[in-house]
């Protein structure tokens, strides 16, 4: 059953809340009542990678705890600062021939990833691409044309995958634009659309949006990441259904990360409050070896033994995939519960 459709008087411009975003951790900090020690937070850390995180995801928060699961998806910590064996700023082979041409991701079969922009609403601190090179990627229109008629010319590309950064800090003119570039490629049959702009600003999901990425031809894919049953309250509830309503097929993928959702209660409440919301959770993806993200990993064997319970106690189509990305792998690579 869906959930009821709840007016609220809270929401503003989504462009407002993007612009308006946190980029202090003073000012992050002060808002959730806790000290920079409390926090962990780390000045150089922040310097190399600069906090974001948009004020509707921060009011989420629980004010005065420092363990709060999304707080530490985007605080800036000194522990980003430590090295582990075999962490590295491209963990999952996107460098090399898996980029073919500047703003397109060809690594598996049948699909093929546009890098649409580097910008995001806010800046998990595990991104597996926080330190790739967007500046080499940008994508002008003419740009844009070339990375498009790279998929015109492999006729096994069935799918094209909008990706960033977020597209949906895109547009709805740009979004519409290219979309329509798409669905002009006559062996693409689906459109997915890989954003965090739907949980972190639902705002976003306007009837403008939802004009600009829905196409008679295509098949339209939503994958969401949501990573805590927390970050869905009501506005995400009706962002979600809004996108059910124009057809649009839902999926989470989700990461699994120490201290934020590694153990079997939270990931049941993520999954039932993803499935009231309409949204069925797909991957649980172990952590990509990232630099800078050492003190979020799980270890595989106790990532196996979580999954595990989870389908001892969800039904089945409620237990998310356990994945990890492999550099030249030809697909994720599934790895087994326990």
């Amino acid at each position: 059953m869906l959930p009821e459709r709840i007016p609220t008087t809270t929401r503003t411009d989504w462009q407002s809340e993007l612009r308006d975003a946190i980029t202090s951790a003073v000012e992050l900090l002060q808002f959730l009542e806790l000290s920079a020690e409390e926090a962990g937070f780390s000045d150089e850390a922040c310097a190399d990678f600069p906090l974001k995180v948009p004020r509707v995801f921060a009011a989420r928060m629980v004010k005065g705890d420092p363990r709060d699961p999304l707080l530490l998806q985007v605080m800036a910590s000194g522990m980003e600062l430590l090295a582990g064996p075999g962490y590295g700023p491209d963990p999952v082979g996107e460098s090399g021939t898996a980029n073919p041409v500047p703003g397109i991701i060809h690594k598996y079969h049948g699909r093929a990833l546009l890098i649409t922009t580097g910008s995001c609403a806010v800046h998990c601190r595990y991104c597996f691409r926080r330190h790739f090179p967007y500046d080499a990627q940008q994508n002008s229109r003419r740009q844009w044309r070339e990375a498009l008629g790279y998929v015109a010319r492999d006729p096994d590309i069935r799918e094209v995958i909008l990706s960033g950064g977020d597209p949906l800090v895109l547009t709805d003119r740009h979004l519409q634009d290219l979309v329509s570039q798409v669905a002009a490629i006559p062996h693409v049959m689906r459109l997915r659309i890989h954003s965090r702009l739907p949980v972190v600003i639902p705002a976003r999901v306007t009837n403008g949006l939802l004009d600009a990425i829905r196409h008679d031809r295509l098949q339209t894919v939503m994958v969401i990441h949501s990573n805590h049953a927390n970050e869905i309250d009501v506005d995400v509830l009706n962002a979600m259904a809004a996108m059910q309503e124009r057809g649009i097929t839902l999926l989470n993928q989700a990461v699994l990360l120490k201290a934020v959702n590694d153990d079997p209660d939270t990931l049941v409440a993520l999954s039932e409050r993803l499935f009231a919301a309409g949204v069925m959770p797909y991957y649980l993806h172990l952590l990509d070896k990232v630099l800078g993200a050492t003190h979020f990993d799980v270890p595989e064997q106790r990532a196996r033994q979580i999954v595990s319970e989870l389908a001892s106690r969800l039904p089945g189509y409620l237990v998310p995939k356990l994945v990890r990305e492999v550099a030249g792998a030809g697909s994720k690579t599934t790895v087994a519960p326990l």
